[in-house]
């Protein structure tokens, strides 16, 4: 027999399940939910639920937006009609805060698949271990790793945060991206990226076909309607045929409702010192030179690309790479050659996210490995002998060169910039970002020996620096028997160096690993030390300060070496880019660096 509890279970349980329309579906999502909701976010939530007769849909609000939060809706709504295979594929690092939030925000449960739970699972008995009644959340490669067991399920949603990383798709490089589609096949998808556009509108051909694989044919045919220099006429063609699977808010857009601050930016303009001029003229014109020894053929262009960029970033960046450089070469000559580590990991070793710094260029990386086991000729060993004399001789150059003027530049900006906090009634703390972590530790030198020794703490992928586990093992001690503590090392160690650098610290100095996931909304500067030739990467930057609940202008720093034409032409690119974005997407602040 039916109680009227029964009746009033069963009558919950179909509204569940039936179609509801606009804002009314969103109402049972919303009941349990600690969030609160922003017109623009109901928006992006129902353009989400309209989007099926395609197969998802782009969630591309700018930075600060809340994303995180539309997307949590479109899952609850899900989870409530009973649509609970879901997936949700991010960076390795966001997996802890995606699993919190969901927690804590929606009260919908998730279980994060890594290497070690998948195998446990394994063993004891579960066949596929993405067969979950929780939210499955797994990072990137791991997707890809185990693309068979994920094909083995019928998602009902997958989502992909920071989605910006698939839109190489196109190109040869591009393989996880492509494994990705191909794994994911039907399923429906929900891209999250505030950076959509990054160098080239192929890009968004990239991204379109994750949701849509025939809305602009293929790359051919897209190439041919948009060109690498489209008129006024195209980006709104192109406007349009976006409209119907993707949907942006603009920050200036919600002025009404929400208060954001201004950005303030500031060009430092410095000259380098004459032994700096000579040192980066005669690496230019070794980098020049067709018959290098040193590089291998097939990464050549990624090699010098990165070596230009650390030799703008500092004499401490090049010095280090020149004299790895160096060594590698010599094993060449060795009577037992053996290369015991793929340049990849060795430029890893400096620069955080090599592929991010890849994908800059639009150019296709060739991924092979030169073999070096072939005998030598007796002249293929005397030009190597020659160029290794050489690359050592760069070395102590770069070794050699103590005033550094772009660091001088730096204690300068830093005053300069820490005043206009004060003047804006802002807390003093900056976030000096680099992307080298040998400029990252020779800038931890410069400023610990002019004023700011204690008031420093350092931000990278490794974080496994003495001074950060020190932070973590006093996190934990404080925050022992508490929900804080998410179990994961690399997660909590994250948490402990902002939580390190909100309460204690004045200057954090961070590489491109803090330029996604974190927010910094108590923080007020942002100083570019190395300029990325990517606006969107700045943009991602600036957007760990400036966004939602920043109270104090932002205070943008970038620097500008008056002597180089490869920084003012970097300069120049920037521009390009940045207006080929604003044309598609339109954009709310200056976050592109301005030659005052």
């Amino acid at each position: 027999m039916f109680t009227r509890y029964h009746a009033k279970l069963f009558a919950y349980e179909l509204m569940q399940r039936c179609s509801m329309e606009k804002v009314e579906r969103l109402s049972n999502a919303l009941l349990d939910a600690q969030v609160v909701l922003n017109p623009h976010q109901v928006d992006a939530t129902l353009f989400a639920f309209q989007s099926p007769p395609m197969r998802g849909a782009i969630l591309a609000d700018e930075v600060g937006l809340g994303k995180t939060i539309e997307a949590g809706i479109v899952l609850s709504q899900h989870w409530a009609e009973r649509k609970r295979r879901i997936l949700i594929i991010l960076p390795a690092n966001l997996r802890k805060q995606w699993s919190q939030e969901l927690q804590e925000k929606f009260y919908l449960p998730s279980v994060i698949l890594e290497s070690a739970p998948f195998n446990k699972e394994i063993k004891a008995g579960n066949q596929n271990p993405f067969d979950s009644d929780k939210i499955v959340l797994c990072s990137y490669q791991f997707a890809r790793n185990k693309s068979d067991y994920v094909q083995q399920i019928q998602w009902d949603l997958a989502v992909i945060d920071e989605a910006h990383r698939l839109r190489n798709v196109y190109q040869k490089s591009g393989v996880i991206a492509q494994d990705l589609r191909r794994t994911l096949g039907r399923t429906p998808t929900l891209l999250l990226t505030a950076t959509p556009l990054q160098n080239s509108l192929k890009e968004l051909f990239g991204l379109a076909s994750f949701i849509d694989e025939h809305i602009f044919g293929d790359i051919k045919s897209f190439q041919r309607q948009f060109g690498s220099s489209p008129s006024a006429a195209q980006l709104e063609d192109l406007r349009e045929r976006l409209m119907p699977i993707c949907t942006r808010t603009l920050r200036k857009q919600v002025l009404e409702y929400i208060k954001y601050t201004e950005r303030k930016p500031h060009t430092e303009k410095f000259t380098p010192t004459k032994a700096e001029d000579t040192l980066y003229y005669q690496i230019s014109e070794y980098l020049r030179r067709p018959d290098l020894q040193a590089l291998p053929s097939g990464q050549r262009q990624l090699i010098t690309m990165v070596l230009r960029k650390q030799l703008a970033s500092s004499t401490c960046a090049i010095a280090g790479s020149l004299e790895n450089i160096a060594n590698r070469l010599q094993k060449k000559l060795d009577p037992m050659p053996s290369v015991s580590t793929e340049w990849d990991d060795e430029l890893e070793d400096d620069i955080d996210g090599i592929d991010e710094l890849a994908d800059e260029f639009e150019g296709e990386f060739d991924t092979e490995v030169d073999d070096d086991s072939e005998q030598l000729s007796d002249e293929q060993r005397r030009l190597i002998e020659n160029e290794i004399k050489e690359l050592r001789e760069f070395h102590q150059t770069a070794a050699g060169i103590k005033e550094n003027a772009k660091g001088d530049a730096l204690l300068k900006a830093l005053k300069v910039g820490f005043a206009m906090t004060k003047e804006n009634k802002a807390a003093e703390k900056a976030i000096i970002f680099t992307e080298s972590k040998r400029t990252q530790r020779y800038l931890l030198e410069l400023l610990g020996g002019n004023g700011y020794a204690d008031d420093i703490v350092l931000f990278n992928g490794s974080n496994s620096e003495p001074e950060a586990k020190a932070i973590y093992a006093d996190w934990k001690l404080r925050h022992q028997e508490t929900d804080k503590i998410t179990g994961s090392a690399t997660a909590d160690t994250r948490a402990a160096l902002v939580e390190h650098f909100r309460d204690k610290a004045r200057i954090m100095i961070a590489t491109e690993a803090a330029a996604e996931g974190i927010n910094l909304q108590f923080c007020s500067m942002v100083v570019n030390y190395d300029l990325p030739w990517n606006p969107q990467r700045i943009e991602q930057r600036i957007g760990r300060c400036h966004r939602y609940g920043q109270e104090h202008d932002v205070v943008v720093v970038n620097f500008l070496n008056e002597n180089n034409a490869a920084d003012r032409r970097a300069f120049q690119l920037l521009e390009q880019k940045f207006k080929l974005f604003d044309g598609v997407f339109g954009s709310s602040d200056e976050s592109r660096p301005t030659r005052e």
